[in-house]
Protein backbone atom coordinates (compact mmCIF):
# COMPACT_ATOMS: atom_id res chain seq x y z
CA UNK A 1 0.00 0.00 0.00
CA UNK A 2 2.75 2.28 -0.72
CA UNK A 3 1.28 5.78 -1.51
CA UNK A 4 2.77 5.88 -4.97
CA UNK A 5 1.00 2.65 -5.80
CA UNK A 6 -2.35 4.29 -5.02
CA UNK A 7 -1.43 7.28 -7.15
CA UNK A 8 -0.37 4.93 -9.98
CA UNK A 9 -3.44 2.87 -10.23
CA UNK A 10 -5.26 2.88 -6.97
CA UNK A 11 -7.64 0.04 -7.60
CA UNK A 12 -5.21 -2.71 -6.74
CA UNK A 13 -6.27 -3.21 -3.15
CA UNK A 14 -8.45 -6.26 -2.44
CA UNK A 15 -11.11 -5.47 0.10
CA UNK A 16 -10.73 -8.81 1.87
CA UNK A 17 -9.25 -8.02 5.24
CA UNK A 18 -7.40 -10.35 7.54
CA UNK A 19 -5.53 -7.71 9.47
CA UNK A 20 -5.57 -6.87 13.13
CA UNK A 21 -5.11 -10.53 14.08
CA UNK A 22 -2.50 -9.79 16.67
CA UNK A 23 -4.92 -7.53 18.49
CA UNK A 24 -7.24 -10.44 19.31
CA UNK A 25 -6.28 -10.52 22.96
CA UNK A 26 -6.50 -6.74 23.36
CA UNK A 27 -10.07 -5.95 24.48
CA UNK A 28 -11.38 -2.59 25.52
CA UNK A 29 -9.77 0.83 25.50
CA UNK A 30 -7.00 1.73 27.90
CA UNK A 31 -6.20 5.15 29.32
CA UNK A 32 -4.24 7.26 26.81
CA UNK A 33 -0.53 7.55 27.43
CA UNK A 34 0.67 10.91 28.67
CA UNK A 35 3.60 12.75 27.16
CA UNK A 36 6.34 10.28 26.27
CA UNK A 37 4.28 7.16 26.80
CA UNK A 38 4.29 6.72 30.58
CA UNK A 39 0.98 4.79 30.65
CA UNK A 40 -0.86 2.23 28.59
CA UNK A 41 -1.66 3.32 25.05
CA UNK A 42 -5.31 3.23 23.97
CA UNK A 43 -6.33 0.45 21.63
CA UNK A 44 -7.15 3.01 18.99
CA UNK A 45 -5.77 2.92 15.46
CA UNK A 46 -5.70 6.11 13.43
CA UNK A 47 -5.97 5.19 9.76
CA UNK A 48 -5.03 8.04 7.43
CA UNK A 49 -5.14 7.02 3.75
CA UNK A 50 -4.59 9.32 0.79
CA UNK A 51 -8.33 9.82 0.43
CA UNK A 52 -11.62 8.01 0.87
CA UNK A 53 -12.68 8.88 -2.69
CA UNK A 54 -11.22 5.72 -4.29
CA UNK A 55 -13.73 2.91 -3.68
CA UNK A 56 -10.97 0.52 -2.63
CA UNK A 57 -9.74 2.88 0.09
CA UNK A 58 -13.28 3.54 1.27
CA UNK A 59 -13.89 -0.20 1.40
CA UNK A 60 -10.65 -0.75 3.25
CA UNK A 61 -11.58 1.81 5.89
CA UNK A 62 -14.96 0.15 6.49
CA UNK A 63 -13.36 -3.27 6.70
CA UNK A 64 -10.75 -2.07 9.16
CA UNK A 65 -13.40 -0.51 11.39
CA UNK A 66 -15.55 -3.63 11.37
CA UNK A 67 -12.74 -6.06 12.06
CA UNK A 68 -11.05 -3.85 14.63
CA UNK A 69 -14.23 -3.44 16.66
CA UNK A 70 -14.54 -7.22 16.86
CA UNK A 71 -11.05 -7.33 18.39
CA UNK A 72 -11.61 -4.58 20.94
CA UNK A 73 -9.97 -1.84 18.86
CA UNK A 74 -11.41 1.48 17.83
CA UNK A 75 -10.44 2.93 14.44
CA UNK A 76 -10.39 6.64 13.69
CA UNK A 77 -10.54 7.03 9.92
CA UNK A 78 -9.37 10.32 8.43
CA UNK A 79 -9.95 11.69 4.94
CA UNK A 80 -7.36 14.22 3.76
CA UNK A 81 -8.70 13.94 0.19
CA UNK A 82 -5.21 13.99 -1.35
CA UNK A 83 -4.33 17.20 0.54
CA UNK A 84 -0.97 16.89 2.30
CA UNK A 85 -1.57 19.92 4.52
CA UNK A 86 -4.96 18.63 5.62
CA UNK A 87 -3.48 15.21 6.34
CA UNK A 88 -0.79 16.61 8.64
CA UNK A 89 -3.33 18.82 10.43
CA UNK A 90 -5.71 15.91 11.04
CA UNK A 91 -2.93 13.66 12.29
CA UNK A 92 -1.42 16.32 14.53
CA UNK A 93 -4.78 16.92 16.20
CA UNK A 94 -5.51 13.30 17.04
CA UNK A 95 -1.95 12.32 18.02
CA UNK A 96 -1.40 15.43 20.16
CA UNK A 97 -4.71 14.85 21.96
CA UNK A 98 -3.60 11.46 23.28
CA UNK A 99 -6.44 9.60 21.56
CA UNK A 100 -4.16 7.64 19.23
CA UNK A 101 -2.65 4.34 20.25
CA UNK A 102 -1.10 3.65 16.86
CA UNK A 103 -1.18 5.31 13.43
CA UNK A 104 -1.18 3.84 9.95
CA UNK A 105 -0.42 6.52 7.36
CA UNK A 106 -0.52 6.32 3.58
CA UNK A 107 1.17 9.67 3.14
CA UNK A 108 0.06 12.10 0.46
CA UNK A 109 3.53 13.68 0.60
CA UNK A 110 6.12 11.79 2.65
CA UNK A 111 8.33 14.84 3.03
CA UNK A 112 5.49 16.65 4.83
CA UNK A 113 5.41 14.04 7.60
CA UNK A 114 8.53 15.10 9.51
CA UNK A 115 6.84 16.98 12.35
CA UNK A 116 4.05 14.41 12.66
CA UNK A 117 6.56 11.60 13.08
CA UNK A 118 8.43 13.60 15.74
CA UNK A 119 5.18 14.29 17.59
CA UNK A 120 4.28 10.61 17.54
CA UNK A 121 7.73 9.67 18.84
CA UNK A 122 7.41 12.19 21.67
CA UNK A 123 3.99 10.79 22.59
CA UNK A 124 5.23 7.21 22.35
CA UNK A 125 2.68 6.42 19.62
CA UNK A 126 3.93 3.80 17.13
CA UNK A 127 3.51 4.70 13.46
CA UNK A 128 3.59 2.76 10.21
CA UNK A 129 4.15 4.78 7.05
CA UNK A 130 4.15 3.56 3.48
CA UNK A 131 7.43 4.01 1.69
CA UNK A 132 11.14 3.62 2.34
CA UNK A 133 13.07 5.51 5.04
CA UNK A 134 14.77 7.69 2.44
CA UNK A 135 11.43 9.10 1.29
CA UNK A 136 10.99 10.52 4.79
CA UNK A 137 14.55 11.80 5.16
CA UNK A 138 15.90 8.83 7.15
CA UNK A 139 18.66 6.36 6.42
CA UNK A 140 17.07 3.36 8.14
CA UNK A 141 14.61 2.21 10.83
CA UNK A 142 13.69 4.79 13.46
CA UNK A 143 12.39 4.63 17.04
CA UNK A 144 8.65 4.03 16.93
CA UNK A 145 8.43 4.13 13.13
CA UNK A 146 7.98 1.21 10.74
CA UNK A 147 8.31 1.67 6.97
CA UNK A 148 6.43 -0.50 4.49
CA UNK A 149 7.26 -0.31 0.80
CA UNK A 150 6.86 -1.95 -2.58
CA UNK A 151 10.02 -3.32 -4.21
CA UNK A 152 9.56 -1.69 -7.60
CA UNK A 153 12.76 -3.11 -9.05
CA UNK A 154 11.64 -6.66 -8.33
CA UNK A 155 8.16 -5.89 -9.63
CA UNK A 156 9.43 -4.38 -12.86
CA UNK A 157 11.78 -7.31 -13.45
CA UNK A 158 8.94 -9.81 -13.02
CA UNK A 159 6.66 -7.78 -15.32
CA UNK A 160 9.22 -7.68 -18.14
CA UNK A 161 10.14 -11.33 -17.76
CA UNK A 162 6.51 -12.43 -18.01
CA UNK A 163 5.88 -10.38 -21.15
CA UNK A 164 9.06 -11.81 -22.67
CA UNK A 165 7.91 -15.35 -21.87
CA UNK A 166 4.55 -14.70 -23.49
CA UNK A 167 6.16 -13.30 -26.62
CA UNK A 168 8.54 -16.26 -26.84
CA UNK A 169 5.64 -18.70 -26.50
CA UNK A 170 3.12 -16.99 -28.78
CA UNK A 171 5.00 -14.63 -31.08
CA UNK A 172 8.30 -16.33 -31.74
CA UNK A 173 10.02 -13.83 -29.47
CA UNK A 174 9.36 -10.90 -31.81
CA UNK A 175 6.84 -8.09 -32.03
CA UNK A 176 6.01 -4.49 -31.20
CA UNK A 177 5.43 -3.59 -27.56
CA UNK A 178 3.57 -0.71 -25.94
CA UNK A 179 4.40 0.18 -22.34
CA UNK A 180 1.52 1.64 -20.30
CA UNK A 181 3.50 3.53 -17.68
CA UNK A 182 2.63 5.41 -14.50
CA UNK A 183 2.37 9.19 -14.28
CA UNK A 184 5.43 11.38 -13.85
CA UNK A 185 6.70 11.98 -10.34
CA UNK A 186 5.62 8.67 -8.88
CA UNK A 187 7.99 7.05 -6.42
CA UNK A 188 9.65 4.01 -7.89
CA UNK A 189 8.79 4.96 -11.48
CA UNK A 190 12.33 5.15 -12.85
CA UNK A 191 13.63 1.92 -11.34
CA UNK A 192 10.42 0.05 -12.13
CA UNK A 193 10.46 0.98 -15.81
CA UNK A 194 14.17 0.31 -16.23
CA UNK A 195 13.87 -3.11 -14.58
CA UNK A 196 10.87 -4.00 -16.75
CA UNK A 197 12.53 -3.00 -20.01
CA UNK A 198 15.85 -4.65 -19.11
CA UNK A 199 14.06 -7.89 -18.23
CA UNK A 200 11.99 -7.82 -21.42
CA UNK A 201 15.10 -7.34 -23.53
CA UNK A 202 16.93 -10.14 -21.73
CA UNK A 203 14.00 -12.55 -22.02
CA UNK A 204 12.83 -11.72 -25.57
CA UNK A 205 15.61 -9.87 -27.42
CA UNK A 206 13.44 -9.65 -30.53
CA UNK A 207 10.78 -7.54 -28.82
CA UNK A 208 10.68 -3.88 -29.86
CA UNK A 209 9.31 -1.09 -27.68
CA UNK A 210 7.53 1.38 -29.97
CA UNK A 211 5.65 3.67 -27.58
CA UNK A 212 4.97 4.62 -23.96
CA UNK A 213 1.48 5.68 -22.91
CA UNK A 214 0.74 7.18 -19.49
CA UNK A 215 -1.98 5.19 -17.73
CA UNK A 216 -3.36 7.64 -15.19
CA UNK A 217 -6.80 6.03 -15.23
CA UNK A 218 -8.51 3.26 -17.16
CA UNK A 219 -10.67 5.42 -19.43
CA UNK A 220 -7.85 7.68 -20.55
CA UNK A 221 -5.49 4.72 -20.89
CA UNK A 222 -7.98 2.98 -23.19
CA UNK A 223 -8.34 6.11 -25.32
CA UNK A 224 -4.60 6.76 -25.55
CA UNK A 225 -3.76 3.13 -26.28
CA UNK A 226 -6.48 3.12 -28.95
CA UNK A 227 -4.80 6.13 -30.56
CA UNK A 228 -1.43 4.42 -30.40
CA UNK A 229 -2.93 1.35 -32.01
CA UNK A 230 -4.05 3.41 -34.98
CA UNK A 231 -0.45 4.47 -35.58
CA UNK A 232 0.90 0.98 -34.90
CA UNK A 233 -1.78 -1.45 -36.12
CA UNK A 234 0.59 -4.40 -35.73
CA UNK A 235 1.09 -3.90 -31.98
CA UNK A 236 1.21 -7.33 -30.41
CA UNK A 237 1.99 -6.84 -26.75
CA UNK A 238 1.39 -4.45 -23.84
CA UNK A 239 3.13 -4.13 -20.48
CA UNK A 240 0.88 -2.51 -17.89
CA UNK A 241 2.65 -0.73 -15.05
CA UNK A 242 -0.70 -0.69 -13.25
CA UNK A 243 -4.11 -2.32 -13.48
CA UNK A 244 -5.57 0.63 -15.36
CA UNK A 245 -2.97 0.25 -18.08
CA UNK A 246 -3.56 -3.47 -18.58
CA UNK A 247 -7.36 -3.20 -18.46
CA UNK A 248 -7.32 -0.11 -20.66
CA UNK A 249 -5.27 -2.02 -23.22
CA UNK A 250 -7.79 -4.86 -23.31
CA UNK A 251 -10.57 -2.33 -23.86
CA UNK A 252 -8.69 -0.50 -26.62
CA UNK A 253 -7.87 -3.65 -28.58
CA UNK A 254 -11.43 -4.95 -28.18
CA UNK A 255 -12.89 -1.67 -29.41
CA UNK A 256 -10.59 -1.82 -32.44
CA UNK A 257 -11.57 -5.42 -33.14
CA UNK A 258 -7.96 -6.57 -32.82
CA UNK A 259 -6.51 -9.41 -30.75
CA UNK A 260 -4.06 -8.57 -27.98
CA UNK A 261 -1.76 -11.56 -27.90
CA UNK A 262 0.35 -10.69 -24.88
CA UNK A 263 -0.39 -8.38 -21.95
CA UNK A 264 1.11 -8.36 -18.47
CA UNK A 265 0.10 -6.36 -15.42
CA UNK A 266 1.53 -4.99 -12.19
CA UNK A 267 -1.03 -4.71 -9.41
CA UNK A 268 -3.43 -7.63 -9.51
CA UNK A 269 -6.90 -6.35 -8.64
CA UNK A 270 -9.83 -8.75 -8.76
CA UNK A 271 -10.80 -7.89 -12.33
CA UNK A 272 -7.25 -8.38 -13.55
CA UNK A 273 -6.93 -11.73 -11.80
CA UNK A 274 -10.18 -12.91 -13.40
CA UNK A 275 -8.80 -11.91 -16.80
CA UNK A 276 -5.68 -13.91 -16.02
CA UNK A 277 -7.84 -16.95 -15.23
CA UNK A 278 -9.78 -16.39 -18.46
CA UNK A 279 -6.56 -16.16 -20.48
CA UNK A 280 -7.02 -12.52 -21.51
CA UNK A 281 -4.00 -11.39 -19.49
CA UNK A 282 -0.90 -13.58 -19.60
CA UNK A 283 0.35 -12.78 -16.11
CA UNK A 284 -0.08 -10.34 -13.26
CA UNK A 285 2.61 -9.41 -10.78
CA UNK A 286 0.06 -9.24 -7.98
CA UNK A 287 0.72 -7.25 -4.83
CA UNK A 288 -0.35 -9.32 -1.83
CA UNK A 289 -2.06 -6.61 0.17
CA UNK A 290 -3.95 -8.95 2.48
CA UNK A 291 -0.65 -10.40 3.68
CA UNK A 292 0.81 -6.91 3.89
CA UNK A 293 -2.09 -5.64 5.98
CA UNK A 294 -1.63 -8.49 8.41
CA UNK A 295 2.11 -7.95 8.79
CA UNK A 296 1.62 -4.20 9.06
CA UNK A 297 -0.93 -4.30 11.86
CA UNK A 298 0.85 -7.13 13.66
CA UNK A 299 3.93 -4.92 13.67
CA UNK A 300 2.04 -1.93 15.09
CA UNK A 301 0.59 -4.05 17.87
CA UNK A 302 4.06 -5.33 18.74
CA UNK A 303 5.44 -1.80 18.69
CA UNK A 304 2.90 -0.68 21.29
CA UNK A 305 4.78 -2.73 23.88
CA UNK A 306 7.96 -0.73 23.29
CA UNK A 307 7.23 2.35 21.15
CA UNK A 308 10.73 3.76 21.63
CA UNK A 309 12.42 0.74 20.04
CA UNK A 310 13.35 0.91 16.37
CA UNK A 311 10.54 -0.13 14.05
CA UNK A 312 10.98 -2.37 11.03
CA UNK A 313 11.32 -2.00 7.27
CA UNK A 314 8.67 -4.21 5.67
CA UNK A 315 8.24 -5.15 2.03
CA UNK A 316 4.85 -5.69 0.42
CA UNK A 317 4.78 -9.31 -0.82
CA UNK A 318 4.43 -9.89 -4.56
CA UNK A 319 3.34 -12.99 -6.46
CA UNK A 320 3.36 -13.76 -10.18
CA UNK A 321 -0.07 -15.11 -11.08
CA UNK A 322 -0.65 -16.93 -14.38
CA UNK A 323 -3.54 -18.95 -15.78
CA UNK A 324 -1.85 -22.10 -14.53
CA UNK A 325 -1.41 -20.75 -11.02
Amino acid sequence: MNPSRWRRGRAVLPIALALLAAAACSKGTATPAAGGGGGALPKTLVFSPLSLAPPALKGLSEGVKGYASSKGWEVIVQDPNFDATKQTQQLNEVISSGRAGAAWIIAVAPKSMGQILKTAQAKGVPVLVNGQPGEYGYSGPQPGITFDYIDYTAGGKALGEQLGKCMNEKLGGKGKVLFAVSTEGQAGKAEFEKAALDALKATAPGATLVQNVIAADRTKAQTDIGNALQGNPDLAAVMGANDEGALGALGAFSAAGKPLTCVTDFGGNDEVLKDVTDGKIYASVALQFQADMTQSFDTLVKMQADPKANGEVLIVPQKVVTKNG
